[in-house]
C-alpha cells in the first residue's frame, strides 16, 4: 500500500503547469478530471443499455477506465494540496476525522459542511 504523502512527493515529479498559475491550473484540472470520471460512468450507463460484448469483459473494461480516470483525479488533488501547502495525508485525516464526528452525532444524512 501507498503512503499518500509519498504518493504526492512522487507523482508532483511530474507537474508542468505554468508559472504563477499553479492554484487555478491545478483546480481547474481536478474539475475537468472529475468531470472526465463522470463521463466515463455516464458511457458505461449507455454501454449497458446498447453492449453485445460479454459482461465480465465489460466490467473489467470499466474497471480499468475508473481506474485510470481516477488516477488523475488523484494527481490532481495532490497538486491542489501542494499548492496551499497541504500535505495529502492530513487532508485525508481530516476528512475521516470529519467523518466519523458526523457519525457519532448521527448527522451523515443530511446537507452542508456545518453539520
Amino acid at each position: 500500500m501507498i503512503d499518500m504523502n509519498n504518493y504526492q512527493t512522487e507523482a508532483l515529479k511530474t507537474a508542468v503547469y505554468p508559472e504563477g498559475q499553479g492554484k487555478l491550473y491545478t483546480v481547474l484540472g481536478l474539475a475537468n478530471e472529475a468531470g472526465e470520471v463522470a463521463g466515463v460512468i455516464k458511457k458505461i450507463i449507455r454501454q449497458d443499455t446498447v453492449s453485445t460484448l460479454s459482461e465480465e469483459y465489460n466490467n473489467k473494461m470499466n474497471q480499468e477506465k475508473i481506474k485510470a480516470e481516477l488516477g488523475d483525479v488523484l494527481w490532481y488533488l495532490a497538486a491542489v494540496a501542494k499548492e496551499y501547502n497541504l500535505k495529502l495525508s492530513d487532508v485525508a485525516q481530516y476528512n475521516l476525522d470529519k467523518l466519523r464526528d458526523r457519525a457519532e452525532r448521527g448527522v451523515l444524512k443530511g446537507s452542508g459542511d456545518n453539520r
